[in-house]
């Protein structure tokens, strides 16, 4: 029987575990109920993936991000490990087919969306798959306290009951203290064991600047800080702009937003991680699920409408455990704009049932049908033909969504399917006549069980990434073999979808709940007024303030932030600071630990104080051997 660390060695190659992971491991291999609370960066996944490999059957992972389940189904699949996803853009009889390999114990981890929990066929299949642990991803969407509230998630504890022997983990990056407790509630945890890392990154430098022009600012912080940055905006056509800009200047950058094709994301995201391009300039639909450690420094070109988007997108810097930076940048303007936003975020009733019925138009929906059924929906044409707002749109069908009416969804991917078309004889002889192709027929079979008799899920970026070739030699080559009548294969598609979960009803029926929709719009104002407080306050420190806000009342100040430097500043004085500073730009001696004592009648500390100052200003750098180097 292995343990913990020789599964940790075996797949992910490391010697030992980050802080609490261990105990949360044993804790679900105990038998617990267990929540995890891991800031971004605390390897959230290592925490279900290590005990689920050590458990007999198949570990259920109920994610709401398709971006995410292919993300971690990807890095399963290279690890060796067999993992499928099942989400909104299968078709039912590939979703049957998939839930009967399940049933066949061929794939360890089944990642599933809520939404598919519920459909008929999940359920008359459930009884069986083999699952010995149920793990609950991004689980502060089960609370209308949250920031991500997502009704589905509210319907998890019932297959909780069908399932009385699976072992449950629930795990979250940022939940506050009532979150927590509301996430405990909902999923009817009994005797929960509960692990909270601290909320502090202390190799992160938090600081909030009021700008007269944003491109200048962060050129100005991008030429200071080397290495690999994101820039996240607001909306796609500034993301566009700010990546121009930033071209136009020297800087290897590029764009991404969720309206790219998939092929197209692809790309520029494994150019980002492969260092090609230096600053990805994007929306929230970056990063999730990227793991990249070395990124030096993240920019907020606008106020996120949440300490928690925030935290985590700022999270994504420094996961190396090396200094990196988080700034966020803003004008009165913005302030202004983010006040209105809980207005534009929860439409009127009126407005609601208004887009409802434009909905139901486009897709030609008479009122009593339409349930369980996908629909193609191109939103900008929609737009243009209505004369919406698309920010209207877009919150409406939030909106939509929350009350459990549709599901909408922006970028369904559906993977490429293939499987092989010919016998063995047919394709050894192929191989022999197409050597070039040889590599990846063989890639194919070796990555893919059971391709050679059914058809199978394939993923371009893992066949490129093993075989050391780029995407578009994979797609050629898949294209010729599929020509040759060696496999069959379906391309992978990306095509916005609304399903609608609900019969169409008349427009001025439509059922929303309102107090509670009154409640959620409350709760987004008040976050409104955290995050406002979080990036105008110029006394408290940055770090300190986001621990509080999510239940960390052991925190000190962090010491390295704005704030906390330009205190550190007042209190050394500006004359004796100006002095040290001098004195350090003419000393001969640049290593720092040599150098401190000559400084007298200067103390250590106040000398320490001006030097973290001057690094968290970039005036400096010192090297892991005390050695200093003026930029």
């Amino acid at each position: 029987m292995s343990t913990p660390i020789q599964i940790l060695e075996q797949y992910w190659h490391h010697s030992k575990f980050r802080p609490q992971q261990e105990e949360i491991i044993n804790s679900v291999l105990n038998g617990n109920d267990t929540l995890a609370l891991l800031p971004t960066g605390g390897g959230k996944s290592v925490c279900f993936q290590v005990p689920a490999l050590l458990m007999e059957g198949t570990c259920l992972v109920i994610s709401p991000l398709i971006a995410l389940m292919r993300d971690q189904v990807s890095a399963l699949h290279q690890k060796g490990i067999k993992a499928i996803a099942i989400h909104s853009g299968l078709k039912n009889y590939e979703v049957k087919r998939v839930l009967q390999d399940v049933a066949d114990e061929q794939y360890k981890f089944l990642y599933c969306s809520p939404e598919r929990l519920e459909s008929n066929l999940f359920l008359e299949m459930l009884p069986a798959l083999s699952i010995r642990l149920i793990v609950i991803d991004e689980a502060h969407c089960i609370s209308q306290w949250g920031y991500d509230f997502r009704p589905p998630y509210l319907r998890i504890s019932a297959i909780k009951k069908l399932l009385p022997q699976a072992k449950l983990i629930a795990v979250t990056a940022s939940a506050t203290p009532r979150v927590q407790e509301d996430i405990i509630a909902k999923l009817e945890l009994k005797a929960t064991a509960v692990f909270r890392q601290s909320f502090e990154r202390p190799n992160i430098s938090y600081s909030n600047f009021l700008v007269e022009s944003k491109p200048n600012k962060i050129i100005d912080i991008l030429q200071k800080v080397g290495g690999t940055g994101i820039v996240y905006c607001n909306n796609r056509r500034q993301t566009k702009k700010i990546a121009d800009i930033l071209l136009a200047t020297g800087i290897a950058a590029d764009y991404y937003h969720a309206g790219l094709t998939q092929d197209i994301r692809e790309q520029k995201q494994e150019a980002w991680i492969s260092n090609k391009i230096r600053v990805m300039v994007c929306t929230n639909a970056f990063g999730m699920g990227i793991d990249k450690p070395d990124v030096r420094t993240v920019i907020h070109h606008d106020i996120p409408d949440c300490l928690e988007n925030y935290y985590q997108e700022a999270g994504r810097a420094g996961r190396d455990g090396k200094r990196a930076y988080a700034a966020l940048l803003y004008q009165q303007k913005d302030i202004i704009e983010l006040m209105k936003n809980a207005q534009s975020k929860f439409p009127t009733i009126k407005t609601i049932r208004e887009v409802y019925q434009a909905i139901a138009d486009y897709l030609q929906i008479p009122v009593g049908i339409g349930e369980g059924i996908y629909y193609d929906f191109d939103i900008s044409v929609f737009i243009k033909r209505f004369k919406l707002e698309a920010v209207v749109v877009m919150n409406v069908l939030k909106v939509l969504e929350q009350e459990g009416h549709i599901q909408f969804a922006e970028n369904i991917f559906l993977p490429s399917q293939v499987n092989f078309a010919c016998e063995r004889t047919v394709l050894e002889n192929f191989e022999r006549e197409k050597p070039a192709l040889e590599p990846l027929i063989k890639g194919l079979l070796r990555t893919y069980e059971g391709i050679f008799n059914d058809r199978v899920s394939v993923y371009e970026s893992v066949l490129a990434k093993n075989l050391r070739l780029d995407i578009t030699s994979i797609n050629n080559g898949l294209q010729e073999l599929a020509a040759a009548g060696i496999i069959e294969y379906l391309p992978k598609k990306d095509t916005p979808q609304i399903q609608f979960l609900l019969n169409r009803a008349p427009a001025q029926y439509l059922h929303i709940q309102q107090d509670a929709y009154l409640a959620r719009k409350k709760r987004y104002q008040e976050r409104i007024d955290t995050i406002i407080q979080y990036a105008t306050k110029l006394t408290t420190c940055r770090s300190n303030f986001i621990g509080k806000y999510f239940g960390d009342t052991t925190r000190t100040d962090c010491g390295i932030c704005d704030n906390c430097l330009t205190y550190k500043k007042k209190k050394t004085g500006n004359k004796h600071f100006e002095e040290i500073e001098a004195r350090l730009k003419v000393a001969t001696e640049k290593n720092i630990n040599k150098l401190i004592p000559t400084l007298a009648p200067h103390s250590s500390h106040s000398v320490w104080e001006v030097l973290y100052y001057l690094q968290s200003e970039n005036k400096l750098i010192i090297n892991e051997d005390g050695d200093m180097e003026w930029n």
